[in-house]
């Protein structure tokens, strides 16, 4: 397979771009005959004959219409292709499959396309799927291809939820066998596979022009609905194991007997002392054979030869090949409401020890419940595993298997007595805490008042707490503080502000300012097109202004804020740790006020990145400071799992290619200083707290290594120091 070796130069860009507009091509197909699965649940089937809803060798370049690109039937040296092309990454074809009626696809896994891409870039491809019952429901994947790359990329079909089954599953984004919710707070919604309506594909970004032939389109993968789906749950309750796995399904890997655990043991020793980690490493992770630079007994960040470094205690170029959570918590989940869920629930004994309390969620079933209950099945699982002193066995297993995988940071959100070993450099992380400005809003809550006189207070004695911890010590590189907060677009935290009450710090603040532009209350309501009577009356108002009419201000407002949330963080974070680096507020979404500022006042400026390269990630233009990736992901449901997660794959050799073209494109990217997958082990089956139950980990429930993304992992932190110095 065709690699590219590099992106080459990464262009600066807007964080936030306009949406692009889309050439779309129509095909009506009419509705085709399927056939019956011969299995069902997890571990698709490909043996089955596929059923075709686009054939190249049989269309007619008629049957398109487009108004940007070109489209045509051409032959290949692998057959005839519809070949999409364009000449603009602002103009992007997409096909577009549409059935008379609707397509009974409930027979099988995958909408798959076989697509070659010709060309000499990297194209970046996007896969839809719609049903509308009543609703539209969108299922969607995107992939990439490399230059001179043919692919089958198979998009998993998840299933809606019946209605009458919603009182009995809950508390997960996914549900047994492929099924997720088609409503909610989740971004995916489960389609109505009997009813598909649509099926979409086409270039999403990367190559500026290009072509991809694109050779049929498929549904594939033999799927059976299982029996409980048609309202008879007396088939699958209770379905969780004593060691937290689906007890309705098996897959490679799976605990069967407690007696496994041992045979585990014995199997993965015999791998670390074959496979001890990258020769080509110090003691940190480092470079050990590459370029010498300034030791200075802490990591710092540096340009080098163009591109952006750490620098790690020793002086030895470092690249953060991480991943976070590690440690022992990962599947812990709530147990209240749904007791009937678990074959085994402890009422005594030394597994009784492994329950613990939960405290209300952002989201889900469990938001207003406070406290509820919970039990941890990877504690008790360890316990099983290890013995009575697991936390010591397991703490030297861990940093030993980060070792061997090729891995070299801990990250956020990990096991303080883990990292405190100093055997693998590790982040740490903390949050501000004060009044927050009460006008705004956000997934995971409001945003702080950085002009509160408790967010100083707070954040210096949580950095001075923390410091004392760790600002002394050289396997520590550096603290992110706060993680996807909502930045909204460059006037959202200013409107919130003027949406305030009266006390709100901030607004305080910003009315002194507008005094002081506009010296009268007159002058402003004339360029704002308001009618405040009085200051004051400004003041006690929560109405928001006419934004057009304000946006000077508000905008200037916004970058107070901003800029006032990362100076003083650093501040303390520099009087407190001065050896430590500040790597920023972990950003989901970001407008290009927000970055500038954390820019200004950041070391490293992060990003929680849930898509498939970042490969154009870049600070707005002109700003020339390192990245680093703080989350991303991909997932699968071979593995007895409910919930792919944010970012779909097809199976486990999927996920590991996935895994693979991502830290590539990071390591091509002169900005990127490292990638940090979330996370370590899979969250419980049943769900953590707010209900994400993704199989997103290194491990399973029962500490079980996924041999496919490790062999991925190995095969990243064997290359990427000559990769990312271009040799």
């Amino acid at each position: 397979m065709p690699v590219a070796s590099s992106l080459g130069r990464i262009l600066p860009r807007r964080t936030w771009v306009p949406l692009r507009t889309i050439a779309v091509w129509v095909i009506v197909v009419s509705g085709l005959v399927g056939f019956a699965g011969r299995s069902w649940g997890q571990g698709a089937n490909l043996d089955g004959e596929p059923r075709v809803l686009l054939d190249a060798a049989k269309a007619d370049a008629s049957w398109f219409k487009t108004n940007q690109g070109t489209i045509e039937i051409a032959d290949t040296d692998a057959g005839k292709a519809v070949v999409l092309g364009w000449t603009s990454a602002d103009a992007l074809p997409e096909l577009k499959l549409t059935a008379k009626e609707t397509w009974d696809l409930s027979r099988f896994w995958y909408v798959s396309v076989d697509v070659a891409n010709p060309g000499e870039s990297i194209v970046r491809v996007k896969i839809k799927a719609n049903s509308r019952d009543p609703k539209w429901q969108t299922n969607e994947r995107e992939y990439v291809l490399y230059p001179g790359e043919r692919a089958m990329v198979r998009m998993p079909l998840i299933r809606r939820l019946p209605d009458e089954l919603k009182d009995d599953l809950f508390g997960m984004r996914g549900f047994p066998d492929g099924y997720e919710p088609d409503d909610g707070d989740y971004p995916r919604r489960g389609l109505n596979v009997a009813k598909l309506k649509q099926v979409m594909f086409g270039p999403s970004g990367l190559a500026a022009s290009g072509k991809l032939y694109l050779y049929r389109i498929v549904a594939e993968g033999t799927y059976r609905a299982p029996p409980w789906a048609e309202g008879d749950t007396s088939m699958l309750f209770p379905l969780i194991d004593r060691f937290g796995q689906y007890k309705h399904r098996d897959w490679p890997g799976k605990i069967h007997a407690t007696e496994d655990f041992a045979r585990r043991i014995d199997a993965e020793e015999q791998d670390l002392a074959a496979n001890p980690g990258p020769k080509a490493w110090d003691k940190f992770g480092g470079w050990a054979t590459g370029p010498q630079l300034e030791a200075t007994g802490h990591f710092r960040v540096q340009k080098y030869d163009g591109k952006w470094w750490f620098v790690d205690p020793e002086g030895h170029l470092f690249w953060s090949h991480g991943i976070d959570c590690v440690g022992p918590n990962g599947a812990v989940t709530p147990i209240d409401d749904r007791e009937h869920y678990f074959e085994f629930l402890p009422d005594e004994g030394p597994f009784a020890a492994f329950y613990t309390t939960g405290h209300g969620a952002p989201h889900g079933y469990y938001q207003n419940k406070n406290p509820y209950r919970a039990y941890a099945f990877s504690q008790a699982n360890l316990f099983r595993k290890y013995g009575p002193q697991w936390r010591t066995r397991y703490a030297d297993v861990v940093h030993r298997r980060l070792r061997s995988w090729g891995v070299n940071t801990i990250g956020n959100w990990s096991d303080r007595d883990i990292a405190a070993l100093d055997r693998t450099p590790y982040v740490t992380t903390l949050s501000t805490k004060s009044r927050n400005i009460e006008g705004s809003s956000g997934y995971w809550g409001k945003f702080p008042d950085p002009f509160a006189v408790e967010f100083v207070e707070t954040i210096n004695r949580w950095i001075r707490l923390q410091a004392e911890k760790t600002g002394r010590d050289p396997w520590c590189i550096g603290y992110f503080v706060d993680n996807e907060m909502s930045w909204g677009d460059d006037t959202s935290l200013a409107v919130a502000t003027l949406q305030s009450p009266a006390d709100q710090p901030a607004k305080k603040v910003f009315i002194d300012d507008l005094k002081a532009k506009y010296g009268s209350i007159d002058k402003l309501n004339e360029a704002w097109g308001t009618e405040y009577a009085s200051w004051k009356a400004m003041l006690e108002s929560t109405d928001a202004p006419d934004k057009e009419k304000a946006a000077e201000d508000l905008g200037a407002f916004y970058t107070k804020i901003a800029e006032t949330y990362f100076r003083t963080v650093a501040e303390a974070l520099h009087k407190h740790a001065p050896g430590k680096l500040y790597l920023g507020c972990r950003f989901a979404r970001v407008n290009d006020r927000a970055a500038k500022a954390a820019a200004k006042y950041c070391d490293v400026v992060s990003y929680n990145r849930y898509q498939v390269d970042v490969a154009e990630l870049a600070l707005p233009e002109g700003i020339d400071k390192p990245i680093i990736i703080g989350e991303f992901h991909f997932g699968a449901l071979d593995r007895g799992m409910f919930c792919m997660g944010l970012r779909m794959t097809a199976n486990q050799d999927d996920r590991a290619e996935a895994y693979r073209r991502y830290v590539r494109s990071a390591l091509d990217n002169p900005a990127i200083v490292g990638t940090h997958w979330f996370q370590y082990m899979n969250q419980a089956t049943t769900g953590r707290f707010d209900g994400e139950n993704y199989q997103i980990g290194f491990v399973d429930v029962c500490d079980t290594p996924n041999p496919e993304i490790v062999q991925a992992a190995r095969e990243i932190g064997a290359e990427m120091y000559r990769r990312r110095a271009g040799k």
